[in-house]
């Protein structure tokens, strides 16, 4: 019975398909006679507006790229650098990518510069790590093969490429962005303004600026193809051709965007719930939203073979929704006539699917070995306060900016750009009136094959539903963490630009309004290109000098001692050597010299986290002798202390570095009432600077200047005072 149903719905689907095919050339032909216009001329009116408009998003794009190329030369002065000095501006995280992008390039052969990869005993002392899965670095793998493939290197320098590569996949962002806004609203004016509301608020729509190798940067280009695809998937009345193309681009995007980002799942997953509460309230054609979930099932399996057969996808809650609505799809059958027996199944459905998800969540957990993502869960815990915990990742985690609740600051510069007000007026508009379309079918009301102006129901389009539900679920993430603000914020931009320049929107708030005065279908039409104008014409009178002046003033990056520690290690220290420090400074040392560390700024590793954590020890009120046994547990020769942090002044007391060691240690200072335990010994990193027993006996100075202490760990100890 279950597979029957199947069969009628794929049947239904290819006879939809076809009869729309049919009926469009009609009925354009009925209303060109009508009009007094021949087909040709329709025709040539069409291509005009697909070539003109496909023309702008495609220059938007290239204009963007340039821009960020330009920003990035102004801030950096990278054609004017060394390339030491140019390495150095990679910090943290970013650092680490491009290292094994260079280290690729260096091998012998591709397939050699893989294996060094999957098999790195270089990078990490005591560690060989598979950093092709733990990295994702498969786009470090792909820039490597296109900058040999393509005979770049006597043309371009390796990060010029690499940089290069990655502004052309912001480009791609922007036009994506720029064609769901345009599929959307039916006019390319409504991706001009997209674009403009995306670069205008640059600062909170893309780390491009902080961090040009992460993996989002990477991987969200292709997620926002994916969404532009989904979007004109699920439009009714798509000719067979654009369906066809719309699909084939939501497999290859979806396929992409999981290999280049270890949290894309989690994206997905948003996603693959509000497909869910899409399909649960009948407003999208079923067949459509289970093909989409067949390509997350594809994509989680491809994932997880391509990734070294990564156990976080099988338990990720993408694959276990997924499979629950899959093994659920019998329930649908008679879900879409309007009687109380299927309104019955509708709840029956809804719930089956959460348990079975739950469920099997629950289970695969239990059977599958895993580890990646524990620190998440447990950070979740802490973050909603269902624990406490003294533990020093987690709070340091805690602490960080991106993992705060967003600031003041974040709404009032989207409110200056109006980017906020006209977001919260189209989301108002389209929530009621999906509310409404919602109340309609559960009273038993059919849906309209085609949804006209003049109805003004613009909640009854499946993509508008779609795109209501993501972006309030990524919404209320952001509430919570302003790092999600980058996945948020470019689709506030899309949906605040599609609603201002949507007749449809201004008709359906014109319907509630019943409007006799003026004929609300010419008003609306009105409204649609003249609110847009407006507020293009005040952003570019307010914003336009301000990215001038951007790109016209000179700035300077430059940090000479950094500079100079990373020529000392490079001229004086052994090639065998292992260095010790801040992770983030590792991750420098590590792209820039080349040498082996014993720590990595990366925070999805069990082991690398608990490094982190006892190298930081070093800023600490613990003895040498603790100090030095950490360190040569780690086969450590040099230590590098960072004046930065061993005297940080941190804007919130309680997040410095220092300040959570001595919660975790129990070395806490008293406190007003509170009282709290001594150390007996000071701060490590300001009493080896004293040069006095008994931490000469363990280390020796070798190297410093104004930001940097550099101290060999003696192998033979003297206890000499």
């Amino acid at each position: 019975k279950m597979s029957s149903g199947a069969a009628d719905l794929r049947q239904r689907k290819k006879q939809n398909c076809t009869a729309s095919d049919k009926m469009a050339p009609e009925e354009r032909n009925k209303e060109n006679s009508k009009l007094g216009r021949s087909p040709k001329y329709m025709l040539i009116q069409r291509f005009a507006k697909l070539f003109f408009g496909c023309l702008a998003a495609v220059t938007s794009g290239m204009m963007y790229a340039v821009y960020l190329s330009t920003y990035h030369e102004r801030k950096f002065w990278f054609s004017s650098r060394q390339e030491l000095e140019r390495e150095i501006t990679f910090q943290g995280d970013s650092a680490i990518y491009y290292s094994f992008y260079k280290e690729l390039l260096k091998a012998p052969s591709f397939e050699r510069g893989v294996y060094e990869l999957t098999h790195n005993n270089k990078t990490v002392s005591l560690k060989t790590i598979n950093a092709v899965q733990q990295m994702t670095l498969y786009p470090e793998l792909i820039a490597s093969v296109l900058y040999q493939a393509s005979g770049s290197e006597e043309v371009i320098e390796p990060v010029y490429f690499y940089i290069g590569i990655v502004f052309g996949l912001q480009g791609i962002y922007v036009t994506a962005l720029f064609v769901t806004s345009w599929v959307m609203s039916g006019t390319w004016l409504a991706g001009m303004l997209t674009v403009a509301w995306f670069i205008i608020n640059r600062t909170d729509t893309t780390r491009i600026d902080y961090s040009i190798p992460s993996r989002e940067n990477w991987a969200l280009p292709y997620f926002a193809c994916q969404v532009a695809a989904l979007t004109g998937y699920l439009k009714k009345n798509l000719n067979c051709s654009a369906e066809k193309f719309c699909y084939l681009l939501v497999n290859a995007s979806t396929y992409t965007f999981m290999m280049m980002w270890e949290y894309s799942h989690y994206l997905l997953f948003v996603q693959a719930v509000s497909l869910f509460l899409l399909d649960s309230f009948a407003l999208a054609q079923t067949e459509k939203v289970h093909e989409v979930y067949r390509i997350y099932l594809f994509s989680v399996i491809v994932g997880y073979l391509l990734q070294f057969e990564n156990s976080a996808l099988l338990v990720s809650p993408l694959l276990s929704l997924v499979v629950a609505l899959m093994l659920s799809k019998s329930l649908q059958m008679n879900m879409k006539k309007s009687t109380f027996v299927s309104r019955l199944l509708k709840i029956m459905y809804v719930y089956l699917v959460l348990t079975v998800a739950v469920t099997l969540n629950f289970l695969l957990k239990m059977f599958i070995p895993h580890k990646e993502n524990e620190h998440l869960l447990k950070f979740i815990e802490v973050k909603l306060g269902l624990n406490t915990t003294k533990n020093f990742t987690m709070n340091w985690l805690l602490c960080q900016e991106s993992l705060q609740a967003p600031s003041q600051d974040f709404f009032l510069r989207l409110t200056q750009s109006s980017l906020l007000p006209f977001y919260i007026l189209v989301l108002i508009i389209c929530f009621f009136s999906v509310t409404q379309v919602i109340f309609r079918r559960i009273c038993g009301e059919p849906l309209k094959e085609t949804v006209k102006l003049e109805d003004g129901r613009i909640g009854e389009r499946p993509e508008i539903v779609y795109h209501v539900i993501h972006t309030i679920l990524l919404g209320c993430l952001a509430m919570c963490l302003e790092g999600m603000k980058y996945l948020w914020t470019p689709y506030v931009c899309m949906l605040a630009a599609f609603g201002v320049c949507s007749p449809e929107l201004w008709m359906t708030l014109f319907k509630w309004l019943r409007l006799k005065a003026v004929h609300p279908i010419l008003l609306a039409l009105i409204l649609s290109m003249a609110v847009p104008t407006i507020i293009g014409f005040s952003l570019w009178k307010e914003f336009f000098p301000r990215i001038m002046t951007e790109l016209t003033e000179l700035q300077e990056f430059y940090d000479p001692d950094t500079v100079e520690l990373m020529t000392w290690i490079k001229r004086q220290a052994p090639v065998a050597a292992v260095f010790a420090g801040s992770p983030q400074l590792m991750g420098v040392i590590k792209l820039c010299t080349g040498w082996m560390v014993s720590s990595l700024p990366l925070y999805n590793d069990d082991d690398l986290l608990k490094r982190n954590e006892n190298i930081y020890q070093i800023y600490s009120k613990r003895s040498a002798e603790d100090i030095y046994k950490i360190l040569t547990s780690y086969k450590a020769n040099f230590l590098v202390i960072e004046d930065s942090i061993c005297n940080e002044v941190g804007p919130v007391r309680g997040c410095r570095v220092k300040d959570l060691l001595d919660i975790a240690n129990g070395h806490v200072v008293c406190e007003e009432s509170d009282n709290y335990a001594y150390s007996k010994y000071g701060r490590f990193c300001h009493e080896i600077k004293m040069n006095y027993s008994p931490y000469v006996n363990y280390f020796t100075r070798v190297y410093w200047n104004r930001s940097y202490f550099v101290y060999r760990i003696n192998t033979v100890i003297s206890f000499q005072s």
